[in-house]
């Protein structure tokens, strides 16, 4: 991973609708050679695929909660394959720690909230903090590169 495979995962990261030209254009580079790295980039598996970020408050989704859950009444990979179906769970993560899941929501009304807090309450203790606001949001993630390799740009 040198400097040039770190700024074409920004470049990525910040529009993925970025062209082979435009990259090219923007790193100094050939066609070819764009297209030989994003194809380096997919076959290693740091590229896993391309997206759009949609806005929750644009959809009619702007209640967004973070869901805990911990003392779980059952095993975790049976609490996993039930809230799989769970359609308005957007991220489900296994922590360490007094919880064992975090899990991010986004739901049209409190009320659609709370029905989902309920589907939640028999697999175990639920505490559920309403997101105000998001000050980092879709941070790109970017490996560590040496610091010549960063002065080279």
């Amino acid at each position: 991973m040198d400097y040039i495979d770190y700024k074409i995962l920004k470049l990525l990261q910040e529009d993925s609708r970025m062209t082979i030209i435009q990259l090219s254009k923007e790193l100094h580079l050939s066609r070819p050679s764009i297209n030989e790295r994003l194809r380096r980039l997919q076959e290693s598996g740091v590229i896993e695929g391309f997206t759009t970020r949609i806005s929750p408050q644009a959809i009619g989704k702007s209640v967004q909660a973070i869901i805990q859950i911990g003392n779980l009444k059952c095993g975790c990979r049976e609490f996993e394959e039930k809230i799989k179906s769970e359609q308005d769970i957007l991220e489900c993560h296994r922590v360490t720690g007094t919880d064992s899941y975090f899990m991010k929501t986004a739901v049209s009304s409190i009320h659609l909230l709370e029905d989902l807090v309920d589907k939640l309450i028999p697999y175990g203790q639920v505490t559920t903090s309403i997101i105000l606001s998001s000050s980092i949001s879709h941070r790109p993630l970017l490996p560590d590169i040496e610091e010549e390799e960063l002065a080279k740009g």
